[in-house]
């Protein structure tokens, strides 16, 4: 048996303790679930019982959680696996005997600063290792299912380089490949066609910049939102270049729009191999590109797992099902 610990914090506000708890504890009871502790609240005290280590992390969990809130962000139940996962990156206190320090241990995960969100950090080692990944290479891959913030913390980087004035551009695509429908039946001229398939990127752009800042910028053309088809033939300088849903790109398309980066500019593809919806027989640009320029000097390449689902516990386990059956059906000739 494990030996057992109890801690004790109090909370200088009442008030902000209520928030990190949670409605009616909802909060701790997600932690007790996750950390495998019994945390007893009783007004802007909290009790916090199981392993030494598991409630020494609980700690650091409440803790970060009553900072967060104490500064004035919002606290949602994907913030509080956030800090969950930050605090288990960062180490425990109570390392085995013969387990060598590391040489330098980082101090919490990475983040992208814009000035409408302020600093919005990774929520678990995936995207920490994203962040990283952006700041260090001109060309980064992501690879990974739905909901692990590939999209959103991408617009995030690229609108962050944008207001620094790093670059003067930004340019969201994605490929206008159907997915069962047709687009000739839609309603509406092109860009009406089109603008559906480009919605997620509009959205995450709303959720880090004024809503009169983007309008602006569409108009002037700082900000460009448009399909893979109409980047053929330009040459992309100073500018971020985001192509979301990589994985419905053909090859042709890929190595395209791969050669239109053009000086002082960065490139981030995005795509779930596990969802291409090509026509039968058509192979992915996304899994040739991964596949031809793996070791290439400046290209980062990042994947994500169904465990760094950050959009909805449900939807993390979803994926896992999917993927568990994926492997248990085995390869299709």
């Amino acid at each position: 048996m494990d030996e057992a610990a109890e801690i004790t914090l109090t909370f200088d506000d009442n008030r902000l303790a209520s928030l990190i708890f949670g409605h009616y504890d909802q909060n701790l009871a997600h932690i007790e679930r996750r950390l495998a502790v019994t945390a007893t609240a009783n007004g802007n005290r909290v009790v916090v019982r199981g392993t030494p280590e598991a409630c020494e992390q609980t700690r650091r969990v409440l803790e970060g959680l009553y900072e967060r809130v104490r500064s004035g962000a919002e606290l949602t139940m994907g913030d509080v696996d956030g800090v969950i996962q930050e605090t288990a990156f960062q180490g425990t206190l109570f390392p085995a005997a013969d387990t060598p320090a590391p040489a330098a241990p980082r101090s919490g995960f990475e983040g992208i600063a814009t000035r409408k969100r302020g600093l919005v950090k990774a929520r678990n080692a995936a995207q920490d290792t994203y962040i990283r990944a952006l700041r260090q290479h001109e060309l980064v891959f992501a690879e990974g299912p739905a909901g692990t913030g590939k999209t959103w913390l991408a617009v995030g980087y690229a609108v962050s380089l944008l207001e620094q004035g790093v670059v003067d551009r930004l340019i969201l695509s994605r490929p206008a490949v159907e997915a069962g429908e047709r687009l000739g039946f839609l309603p509406g001229d092109m860009r009406e066609k089109i603008d559906p398939y480009l919605r997620p990127i509009y959205d995450a752009l709303y959720d880090f910049m004024e809503s009169r800042h983007v309008e602006r910028a569409l108009q002037t053309g700082m900000i460009e939102v448009a399909p893979l088809a109409f980047m053929r033939g330009r040459t992309l300088s100073s500018a971020v270049v985001l192509l979301d849903e990589a994985q419905n790109t053909t090859s042709m398309q890929m190595k395209m729009f791969l050669t239109r980066l053009g000086e002082g500019s960065r490139m981030i593809i995005n795509g779930d191999p596990s969802q291409i919806d090509l026509p039968p027989g058509q192979r992915s640009g996304l899994i040739e590109a991964v596949r031809i320029l793996d070791g290439v000097e400046g290209i980062g390449r990042v994947t994500f797992r169904d465990v760094d689902v950050v959009r909805h516990d449900l939807v993390r386990r979803i994926v896992t099902a999917y993927d568990e059956a994926a492997r248990a059906k085995g390869p299709q000739p």
